[in-house]
């Protein structure tokens, strides 16, 4: 409908201004988006409504002529999600052009009736296919937004620490499952092969329960870690979880395990070849005079 575009353009800078009026009474963001950025998105989508209707026409919004008017909603709908807009305000931006759009096809084929009815119900058509895009769109960046904050989250959630040259140590909190095994295994190995440690303290203090799955997460970790030469202590094994283990039937004969990480620590210092020992009172010298001699 080459007649609807024509209206848009014709009209697109009163369209334009009262669509962000009335946004501003209802759903605008100033804490989220400037009046400028607005603008520039609300220009931009019309000016690629008229392109699409001029190509293709209004009908199949999924078409070529329709392309530049999809990856700007689909930019604009990212955005949106990254800066923390709900879905329902981002179908609204779009709805809320009906009322300016309506004002100036009526003001325009006023006079003829039937042509007005016609053209005030494909552009309602138009705006909800438009506006069902953008939810689509915005749902889609939600959901891997999401997925990315999780795997940022399990990522940060396992750290490898380094205790002592050749020894590492990685305190689990939480669950495992098959997704956050991956990710446990692949950091521990990673951090195994860059500081070529020996020892890996798996300290599972933090994990409320060891069924079945859990003890086979851990064994493949130990399994993979052994693989890259590094032994393997589990350490944190509470009276609880001991008895479990024990009436599961689960085998860890050949896994060294601890009741807590000094513990494994001080075995993992000990097949290292070295040892912790106690200083006499009188050798204890003040962490004052380290400072004081380090100033010096």
């Amino acid at each position: 409908m080459n007649e609807l575009a024509e209206i848009i353009s014709k009209n697109e800078d009163r369209i334009r201004a009262e669509w962000i009026r009335d946004m501003s009474k209802s759903v605008q963001r100033a804490d989220l988006m400037g009046k400028a950025e607005l603008d520039e998105q609300c220009r931009a989508l019309l000016g690629a409504i008229v392109q699409g209707l001029k190509t293709n026409g209004p009908a199949d919004v999924t078409t070529t002529g329709w392309n530049t008017a999809r990856e700007l909603l689909q930019d604009i709908s990212a955005s949106r999600a990254r800066q923390g807009f709900s879905s329902v305000e981002v179908a609204t931006f779009v709805l809320w052009l009906k009322q300016p759009m309506f004002a100036s096809i009526r003001e325009e084929l006023g006079k003829n009736q039937d042509k007005l009815l016609d053209t005030i119900w494909t552009a309602t058509e138009l705006l909800d296919r438009l506006a069902l895009l953008t939810t689509e769109a915005f749902l889609a960046a939600r959901e891997e937004l999401i997925s990315r904050q999780q795997q940022e989250l399990l990522e940060l959630s396992t750290p490898v620490v380094k205790l002592w040259d050749g020894i590492l140590a990685l305190p689990i909190i939480g669950t495992l499952d098959s997704a956050r095994t991956q990710v446990v295994m692949e950091n521990l190995l990673q951090t195994v092969v860059a500081t070529n440690s020996k020892f890996a303290i798996i300290d599972i203090t933090g994990v409320p329960t060891v069924d079945t799955l859990v003890a086979q997460h851990l064994l493949k970790t130990i399994t993979a870690a052994r693989l890259m030469g590094a032994e393997c202590i589990i350490s944190g094994i509470r009276p609880q979880i001991a008895q479990t283990i024990v009436h599961l039937g689960i085998n860890l004969e050949d896994v060294v395990t601890k009741a807590n990480l000094s513990d494994a620590f001080a075995l993992a210092l000990l097949r290292s070849g070295r040892t912790v020992t106690r200083l006499s009172s009188a050798k204890v010298r003040p962490i004052s005079n380290f400072l004081t001699k380090r100033e010096e």
